[in-house]
């Protein structure tokens, strides 16, 4: 779409306050109705400084013939992604996915350091590192200038510098009333749409925060339609809680099962759209929920992602006193990953995480590390991808950087009390879903995962274990400690499968290596 003065736009998500912008931008000639046309108009009112006044999700490249300049920006927290590679002659490829990259001729070469990364420490999307050799991810927050064949990447948003290191010293109520309006206009401003929105639901406080700010804002008539996956499996299924949630509305209930005979030929169609491993059977599950809105025709759905990490819902937030574990899986008592299975030139190319800590308290520098740099954009990868993979729109009203920077700025007693986080934010849920949802505890988004794999996809995880140990010639993974490992695992010993998952989600990605 060319603007007024020339510039020619790529866009990719949504700016939720562009009818207030386009208020702003009075006097530009607009010629469509589109949030697309506002970000480009803003772009030649503000120049580069016009990303500071969008709220949304978004990455989108802007080209300025009158300074033959190229401007590309991610979202605050990276919902949408954006990809780059610089070439040896000093040109530039960038897209939103990494498939239109390989299309434009770049090799498909996976990156041994981040593999090597991912298996010893657990970590992926905390940089601009892909799994993918020769590109890059612009990482959320950030912008990239290309001019005359050179590139320069820097942030044009800081979470940290935003939240400052005081604290709100504010009463309670104060900080309710405020932290209340912000969550109702962040759900209204995501309920913009020409096309039918749903909502993603589990059982959790999140959750019912979600569906309550949802009558709030469109009162008891609401019927907008609620996912939730299943796997009919009693100890994971959250459906009692959210049929107890959604009782005495007028909600229609979609129940997307997924099975174990479902997960062989899901994973491979998952992992084609993933650009690299991605979080096990979890996300296999999410990818039915997508399934089930397109069958639906459910356009756009919201989700509750983010309020563990403004909240301090994990329980490693409450126990334990080191912010170095960037390993930490919820509910996990021991090391979920093996890196002695690894072999040791290929464990000496990984890179630990290393974290800025600009906080002076050790609860919001693991806030400030799981939003930046694990939790949030390895999730959003994930959730991105299976959405897209069924044409979904899949938005985040958690994730308004004003929530963010309010929860980042209260102190501990606000986050935690006693053996519950997320003290603040169950208080606000009491006003919003029964008691017995609100006091609920953490429970962590869960499925058979452990279960399955020890019994009906036993066989399939086995050949798939083998193909990752057959990976670079056999290279990469000790083949005798995998295979002790693996069997230990399959006798029923240890409560942790996410080990197992990593070289299973190898075998798969490698699969379609030349």
């Amino acid at each position: 779409m060319p603007g007024l003065a020339g510039s020619m736009i790529v866009f990719n998500g949504e700016i939720y306050n562009y009818l207030e912008l386009r208020a702003e931008l009075s006097g530009y000639p607009f010629r469509s109705r589109s949030d697309t046309e506002v970000v480009l108009a803003a772009y030649e009112r503000w120049g580069e400084s016009c990303v500071d006044r969008f709220i949304g999700m978004f990455s989108f490249m802007i080209w300025d013939p009158r300074t033959q300049k190229l401007f590309a920006a991610r979202d605050r927290f990276g919902v949408k992604p954006l990809y780059y590679h610089r070439r040896s002659d000093g040109g530039l490829a960038i897209a939103s996915e990494i498939g239109a990259l390989r299309a434009a001729g770049i090799a498909e070469q996976p990156d041994a350091v981040a593999w090597a990364t991912y298996f010893a420490h657990g970590l992926s999307d905390h940089s601009t590192r892909t799994f993918w050799a020769g590109i890059s991810s612009l990482p959320g927050g950030h912008k990239l200038t290309w001019q005359n064949g050179k590139s320069v990447i820097s942030p044009w948003y800081d979470l940290a510098g935003a939240v400052g290191d005081g604290l709100d010293e504010r009463s309670d109520a104060e900080v309710e009333a405020e932290y209340r309006v912000l969550l109702e206009d962040s759900v209204r401003l995501r309920f913009r749409s020409d096309v039918p929105v749903g909502i993603n639901l589990s059982g959790g406080v999140d959750s019912s925060v979600l569906l309550g700010l949802v009558h709030a804002i469109q009162g008891a008539e609401s019927d907008v339609s609620v996912f939730t996956f299943v796997t009919n499996d009693s100890q994971y299924d959250e459906l009692p809680w959210v049929r107890q949630m959604l009782d005495r509305t007028r909600h229609r209930l979609v129940s997307c099962l997924l099975t174990p005979e479902q997960v062989p030929d899901l994973a491979v169609s998952v992992q084609g759209y993933q650009d690299g491993p991605f979080g096990g059977i979890p996300t296999l599950a999410y990818a039915r929920i997508f399934e089930e809105a397109r069958a639906e025709g459910v356009t756009v759905l919201l989700d509750g992602q983010g309020m563990d990490e403004q909240w301090a819902g994990y329980d490693y937030y409450r126990h334990g006193d080191s912010a170095s574990d960037t390993s930490l899986v919820q509910g996990i008592a021991t090391s979920p990953i093996r890196p002695e299975c690894l072999a040791p030139e290929f464990a000496a190319l990984s890179e630990p995480l290393e974290a800025a800590q600009p906080f002076s308290d050790r609860l919001r520098n693991l806030q400030y590390r799981d939003a930046v740099y694990t939790k949030i954009p390895r999730a959003l990868r994930f959730n991105d991808r299976v959405s897209m993979r069924s044409s979904r729109e899949l938005r985040e009203p958690f994730l308004d950087h004003r929530l963010f920077e309010l929860a980042l700025r209260q102190p501990a007693r606000r986050k935690i009390q006693g053996e519950n986080g997320k003290w603040m934010l169950r208080e606000i849920a009491k006003q919003l879903a029964p008691d017995s949802l609100a006091v609920a505890p953490k429970r962590a988004v869960q499925t058979p995962q452990r279960e399955w794999l020890r019994g009906p996809l036993a066989d399939w995880a086995t050949s798939l274990i083998d193909e990752a140990v057959a990976v670079a010639g056999g290279g990469w993974l000790d083949s005798a400690r995998v295979s002790e490992q693996w069997e230990s695992f399959r006798r029923g010993e240890g409560e942790n499968s996410f080990f197992v998952w990593q070289w299973i989600n190898l075998g798969l990605a490698a699969a379609n290596w030349d």
